[in-house]
């Protein structure tokens, strides 16, 4: 077990060290200006752009850039957004908790109705309640997310908070805080379950159709047990390891799908941070963030390997 774990984390790394070279490469091909655009309605002269560039460090060769961007991430140091003239670090710090929290309520609910919709649909697949949740949930997952989010906010904007986490003019502690906070989460956190709730959905319903014809089901049903029994305990965890596969593997990408609707709603997260960055462009902060989302995706694969080597007999046997 520990070989397997420490061949894993090797690769882990690897990806890691080779997601640096492509976001460096990325941002740094950008074809903005970012002087021009940190000093647009100032009156500025040719040399005090280059000056800038100087401070910024616009000016260092791409290899050297590259290095001490590399250098910098393994020291945990992210680098100075030039937009907030504050270390990057400092804030991701103070975003990353509405983006947990988001992603977090987010994952819970879609998690929970869509493998609850996947084992009822593919227990009674064909049915018409397997028609209505697998033709719904299909048809949410093919809808844009920010198309969805604008919609909602058009509908239901009288009815819940159509932007930021809290209402400034409320205390920011207690019970009322709580609440409004709350209130703010239901369009944002909504837009996100109905876009992912179908991946589980879509995944859960073929593991339990693939059930369905496995001998120890007729064994439970020959010893007398109810329809409802043999689904609960013996159908359901076999299916499930598809399922808990995809769950790590998605909760490191729920972060990263953040950035559309944290944009549409302004929900001050990680998202919303990197949207601000793409305007300058900030290299720094927009380097800085995607080190942040692309170590949780690599980070939740590296968990469902093994996790998934745990519940399932067949792959510790290799």
């Amino acid at each position: 077990m520990s070989k397997y774990v420490l061949k894993k984390v090797a690769a882990a790394l690897v990806s890691f060290l080779v997601t640096l070279v492509i976001g460096f490469v990325i941002f740094n091909l950008m074809p903005s200006d970012p002087v021009r655009t940190l000093t647009r309605g100032r009156p500025t002269s040719e040399a005090q752009l280059a000056q800038i560039r100087v401070q910024l460090g616009l000016d260092d060769p791409v290899w050297s850039r590259f290095l001490t961007f590399v250098g910098d991430t393994l020291r945990g140091e992210l680098g100075f957004s030039w937009q907030f003239q504050e270390k990057v670090s400092s804030l991701v710090a103070e975003r990353l908790g509405p983006t947990l929290l988001l992603m977090g309520a987010a994952a819970v609910i879609s998690i929970a109705l869509g493998l609850w919709l996947g084992v009822h649909s593919g227990w009674r697949h064909g049915s018409t309640f397997d028609k209505i949740a697998s033709g719904t949930s299909l048809t949410l997952w093919s809808v844009p997310t920010f198309w969805l989010g604008m919609i909602l906010l058009v509908f239901f904007s009288g009815i819940f908070p159509s932007g930021g986490m809290s209402d400034p003019s409320l205390p920011g502690t207690g019970l009322e805080h709580v609440v409004d906070v709350a209130r703010h989460l239901v369009l944002p956190a909504t837009t996100m379950v109905l876009v992912v709730f179908a991946q589980y959905v879509t995944v859960m319903r073929s593991s339990i159709i693939d059930e369905l014809g496995s001998p120890y089901l007729l064994t439970a049903r020959a010893k007398g047990l109810t329809d409802a029994e043999v689904r609960r305990k013996h159908a359901v965890p076999n299916a499930l390891l598809p399922s808990v596969t995809m769950i790590f593997m998605h909760l490191g990408t729920l972060v990263t799908g953040a950035i559309t609707v944290e944009a549409v709603y302004s929900w001050p997260g990680l998202g919303y941070l990197t949207y601000e960055a793409l305007k300058i462009p900030d290299l720094p902060l927009l380097q800085g963030t995607f080190i942040i989302f692309s170590a949780s995706v690599i980070i939740m694969n590296l968990l469902a390997d093994v996790v998934y080597r745990f519940l399932d007999p067949r792959v510790r046997a290799q």
